[in-house]
């Protein structure tokens, strides 16, 4: 039988992403935002960071695959593409967890592409012990040592999502 220990309890969480909303309305001010949602990991942080941005903002996704299990594989897909145009307009990559830093540079690649008028990345959890491409991540929430997390969006085999804190997944 697993077990969880908790790291970040919901008001803790809760007040991050706040404090991550109002960094990103005081840097776009009254300019667009694409908010780019990475499925399915990031949808709960998504749908709560975008009530605390006073910014325009417009909401895509895209979804990758890159994990089996507790382990990233490094092979990086696309599964689901943006249906909205983004040409000229503001980026904001909206991930749950970066760690290795395989999915975000290859989605920050094929996003230029699209030749965006900017491109950031904000991070809910930012596992930089694990890193392996350095990436620029404008807006991190929390710091997370080499742990498998679950909860707020993140999962195990799709179990664990709907958890509103966010955990250390302990296997037998």
């Amino acid at each position: 039988m697993e077990k969880i220990k908790v790291i970040f309890s919901r008001d803790q969480i809760q007040q991050k992403v706040k404090e991550l909303g109002k960094r990103i309305a005081d840097h776009y001010g009254d300019e667009e935002i694409i908010l780019i949602c990475n499925l399915k990991g990031a949808f709960i942080f998504l749908a709560d960071l975008c009530r605390h941005i006073t910014s325009p903002i417009s909401v895509d996704f895209i979804a990758t695959t890159s994990y089996k299990g507790t382990e990233s594989t490094g092979d990086v897909r696309i599964i689901k593409d943006l249906k909205m145009d983004v040409r000229g307009k503001h980026i904001l990559l909206v991930e749950d967890i970066v760690d290795t830093g395989y999915t975000v540079d290859y989605i920050l690649k094929y996003l230029s592409l699209h030749k965006p008028k900017s491109l950031h990345v904000c991070t809910l959890l930012d596992k930089s012990c694990k890193r392996e491409i350095e990436l620029p991540i404008e807006y991190h929430g929390f710091e997370v040592g080499d742990h498998f997390v679950i909860g707020y969006g993140l999962d195990y085999n799709e179990r664990y999502r709907e958890l509103d804190y966010i955990g250390e997944f302990v296997q037998p």
